[in-house]
This record gives structure tokens, sequence and C-alpha cells, in this order.
């Protein structure tokens, strides 16, 4: 039984609890799902330090291209932010009952007050069939590097438009892994210096 109502939206911070699990369904869906633990400390002013409150549990899932990406970018352990509507359902199970909290992700992220992150950006749609037809510009798998040759590095990109034209770009799997993003990432910024 859902309690919540879909529409309610929720923005939670917290560690990736669980490692996601990715998958593809038939009709071409990808889906990853984790759960997220949201801790709460709170400063106790009579002792004067920080004391560990209750933690909140929930299961996030993305869809489509967001779940290609978090499958290829976060990790158990990893901070996040994540943003999404929320639904909270109730449940019966062997003889228990009890309550959980999804959240079906519109947007996720590293939570940089904790670290620092090598962000990539990649075409929107690339692998769904709402994908505008026409090339689109490359990811070198090994340095990250994107290969636009259509690009015109000193024209105006200051539209803010997040689709790629074309949007035949890579797929996912054909990114980086993050370690070797942040290798040629960190080349980069030494051969800049």
């Amino acid at each position: 039984m859902t309690i919540g109502a879909m529409n309610d939206t929720i923005t939670v911070c917290g560690i990736v609890a669980t490692e996601p699990r990715h998958l593809v369904t038939e009709t071409g869906i990808a889906i990853t799902s984790m759960r997220l633990a949201s801790p709460s400390r709170r400063w106790d002013r009579q002792n004067s330090t920080w004391t560990n409150g209750p933690t909140n549990w929930f299961t996030v899932t993305a869809f489509r291209s967001l779940a290609a990406n978090v499958h290829k970018s976060v990790k158990k352990g990893d901070r996040i932010l994540v943003t999404g509507r929320v639904r909270i359902r109730t449940w019966e199970r062997d003889g228990r009952n009890g309550t959980s909290v999804e959240i079906d992700a519109e947007a996720l992220g590293q939570d940089l007050a904790w670290g620092i992150s090598n962000w990539i950006k990649v075409p929107r749609h690339a692998s769904e069939a709402t994908a505008v037809p026409g090339p689109g510009p490359s990811v070198d798998p090994e340095t990250g590097e994107v290969d636009d040759d259509d690009h015109d590095d000193t024209a105006d990109d200051s539209s803010g438009d997040d689709v790629v034209d074309g949007g035949t770009g890579p797929t996912p799997d054909d990114l980086p892994e993050p370690s070797a993003a942040a290798r040629a990432t960190e080349e980069l910024h030494r051969g800049a210096a």
C-alpha cells in the first residue's frame, strides 16, 4: 500500500549503503537502485560534543540515462545528494510488517562537501529511442577527453542546453572508468601548471 503521493519531491544527503545494482530491462530501459543511509548528527550543548541521532533509510532508484550514469559513477560508501519523487509504502512479509521509503531519482550527484569529483558530460538520451538522429561527440575511453570535430572552440557555448546535437555519442559502456578519467584529469592539470 502506498501512503505518500507520487508528486511529493524530496532531497536527501546520505551515504550509499549498498553496492548499486544495475540492470537493463528487455525493453532496453536501464535501472539502477541502491540503499541510502541518511544519518543525523546534532550538537549536544550540555556535553559539548556531536551526538548521533537516528538514521533514515531510503531505497533510491534511477532510470534510463540517469541510471547508466549512476552505475558508472557511484559506489558503496559514497556520499551523495539525491532529489526525486518519494513514495512511502507499508509492507508485510512472513508475519512481519514495516514501512519503506522509496525515492525515484530525478537528479543524483556526489556530495562535494566530502570530496572532489571528476565530472564528464555525456550526451543525454544517447542510447534511447528518443535520441535525436545524427552524429555527436565521442569520448576517448582511455582519457575521458571529448572529441567533437564539429565544435568551434571560439563559438559562444552559453546556451546551457544539456541535449547534445545528434545524441548518438558514446554509450555509458564507452565511458572511461572513474579511476582512468581521474588519472587523465590529473595529467591535464599537471600539464597546464
